[in-house]
């Protein structure tokens, strides 16, 4: 590529930002911002995305402009329902205005902190975040993202018991950086980056019995073992939920052998899957727990790790030993952090997600119950749920006939045999029978479309 000169640079910069900054935009600027984002991706960001993006088809791509509630349009104006939601970012919907307008008042005010001066609003954060966490979890570390959130666990593990490796599970996501992701057991995005983090055992998810034997044979092989790191249900795994007594016994097991358990309730918590926290549905109370996605109050991208005191003291002797986060618990998104916890514990969004994915949940076991061959599953707890489907290619043509009809779910190229439905909480029953409805349609028409062929 041709370097190009501040002119360009500069000219460029001030287009974008009259697109940003404008109220309406014209049809030609309408189309340009999609010509421009389809070659922009392909040149400077990643081609390959473009390709494995519901979004985009041979000729037209819909390009992200606005949103509110449970609802994005595009540059062009259509309107979309979002049961995506972000993988869980938008448990409050799109733009929650009692959100939105805490991170208003507080960039007013100043937007990032010193790094050398005491910034109150990471303290009340935090102490709001040891009010509502189960039992007697108390101090947080603040980042920036959920995987972050995960490495400081690990960090935090190997800090307080002195001790060495990590049980985790197959099928488990924890996150993309080097720590997390030696956590995480999905195959496919350990093996590039082989060897990664030693020290990680891996066992079947659910499967208590083979946690403990895998504690107990490393101890007795000379080994260490620091906790067990595990998500209350498997989000990226396929909404995998575990057996009743698999939480209290790990809780059970940790305690035995003295190592931590610590849970990933980046995707599950802030009360997307019908109480506050996934852990909640079993009454176990972690010492280390990580928050992230929905902690931001869809607005603000921010993530937690909290544990319990007993643990925290070499982070009384050193407190900058886990880690540096130049933007970690910044002042805006601790603002919108903080609004986003009011908004949920004020409005009962664990409750809201509760009823509403029992509703949706026994509208797809119906479904499911008359197309049994093209969708064989549907699992889930609050408003993580998950449709299970004979093969991939049924799961990504369903995911790409409801983008036709204006509705966004997760399944992508590659990984559509589970899609996940993680509506906001907000959304209405007006928008999800319309989304049930369009859901029954494709698949009855994949349905017939199979027995043709056969």
């Amino acid at each position: 590529m041709e370097r190009k000169t501040r002119e360009e640079a500069l000219e460029l910069a001030a287009e974008v930002l009259e697109f940003i900054q404008s109220e309406t935009l014209s049809v030609d600027q309408k189309k340009k911002i999609v010509s421009d984002s389809v070659d922009n991706f392909s040149n400077y960001v990643t081609k390959a995305i473009l390709a494995h993006r519901k979004s985009v088809s041979n000729d037209f791509s819909v390009v992200e402009w606005e949103d509110e509630a449970a609802v994005f349009r595009d540059t062009m104006g259509d309107e979309y329902i979002d049961c995506l939601g972000g993988y869980g970012v938008y448990l409050l919907g799109h733009r929650h205005p009692k959100v939105v307008k805490a991170v208003e008042a507080q960039i007013k005010r100043y937007a990032l902190h010193s790094q050398e001066m005491v910034d109150p609003l990471r303290g009340y954060l935090s102490k709001l975040v040891a009010y509502i966490t189960p039992g007697d979890l108390q101090h947080s570390y603040l980042v920036n993202c959920g995987t972050e959130a995960n490495e400081m666990a690990l960090k935090l593990a190997r800090l307080a018991t002195g001790k060495k490796y990590f049980i985790s599970t197959e099928k488990g996501f924890h996150g993309k950086t080097f720590g997390s992701l030696s956590a995480s057991g999905k195959g496919t995005f350990r093996e590039p980056y082989l060897p990664l983090v030693p020290g990680f055992q891996h066992v079947p998810f659910g499967d208590a019995d083979a946690v403990e034997q895998a504690i107990r044979i490393l101890i007795n092989t000379g080994e260490t073992v620091a906790g067990v790191i595990v998500e209350p249900i498997q989000g990226e795994g396929g909404v995998n939920i575990p057996p009743d007594d698999y939480l209290p016994r790990l809780r059970e097991i940790c305690d035995r052998y003295q190592c931590l358990l610590i849970v990933d309730e980046v995707q599950t918590g802030m009360g997307r899957t019908g109480t506050m926290f996934g852990v909640d549905h079993w009454n176990v109370v972690p010492d280390i727990m990580t928050l992230g996605k929905a902690f931001g109050g869809g607005v603000m991208p921010i993530a937690a790790m909290v544990a319990k005191k007993k643990w925290w003291g070499k982070m009384e002797e050193n407190p900058f030993l886990l880690g540096s986060s130049t933007f970690g618990g910044n002042p805006l998104c601790c603002a919108g952090a903080i609004a986003g916890i009011h908004t949920i514990l004020e409005d009962n969004i664990p409750q809201m997600a509760k009823e509403k994915g029992d509703y949706i949940m026994k509208q797809l076991k119906e479904i499911q119950s008359r197309h049994a061959d093209i969708f064989v599953n549907v699992r889930g707890r609050g408003l993580l749920i998950g449709m299970e489907f004979a093969t991939n290619s049924f799961g990504y043509t369903l995911a790409k006939r409801l983008f036709g009809k204006k509705i966004l779910v997760g399944g992508t190229l590659n990984n559509a045999t589970v899609i996940r439905l993680e509506p906001p909480a907000i959304i209405s029953y007006e928008q999800i029978d319309y989304v049930l409805a369009c859901i029954e349609e494709g698949i009855a028409q994949l349905s017939k479309e199979t027995k043709v062929l056969r």
